[in-house]
């Protein structure tokens, strides 16, 4: 499985989101970092795959993650998606490399979904979750920065010129649609 996206894109897609956060303050403080740290650290079903290209910028012998290489056929992604996908879960959680955080850490509680006339919007995070998330239960209580909403945005817009990105968003987003998930659009209102 290979990206179209080149590994200079993906680091500068990780520079945009290095400086934005979805609270001004770090959100993990709410939650004793849930996110990070729900769950056993040897739990093999834990963890965050990493989406097709965004191994590019690892060597895979980062101290602070575990790899973990598994065949695409085997889960739940677009039939486009086969050969290799990369699992990683943090060893030493909450405390990671920011910098190096994955897109998918890096964009929540942000999804990316596309609407039935195919326009990008972001939503929150819909999928169940293991723990409880303060900006997911309660957003209006914890309303996200609009800098960070604007540069998730851009990252997804950028990552979907990508057909392997654009298929696992694309089926997402009609799997949302077809088990009738309410939706709340936060970007673009």
């Amino acid at each position: 499985m290979k990206s179209s996206i080149k590994k200079s894109t993906f680091k500068a897609i990780y520079r945009l989101l290095d400086h934005v956060s979805p609270l001004s303050d770090d959100c993990g403080v709410l939650c004793g970092a849930a996110c990070c740290t729900y769950g056993d650290v040897d739990d093999d079903e834990l963890g965050i795959y990493l989406l097709p290209g965004e191994d590019k910028l690892f060597n895979g012998d980062e101290e602070w993650l575990r790899w973990s290489c598994e065949d695409a056929l085997n889960y739940d992604f677009p039939d486009s998606w086969y050969g290799d996908l990369y699992f990683v879960r943090c060893k030493t959680p909450p405390h990671c490399p920011r910098e190096m955080r994955p897109l998918q850490c890096r964009s929540f509680p942000l999804a990316p979904h596309i609407t039935e006339n195919g326009r990008l919007v972001l939503i929150l995070h819909s999928a169940e979750l293991p723990y409880a998330c303060p900006l997911l239960e309660n957003p209006d209580a914890y309303p996200l920065q609009q800098d960070f909403v604007k540069a998730t945005y851009t990252v997804w817009k950028h990552l979907l010129r990508d057909p392997l990105i654009f298929d696992l968003v694309e089926m997402d987003s009609a799997d949302r649609l077809q088990t009738g998930c309410e939706l709340k659009i936060i970007c673009p209102g």
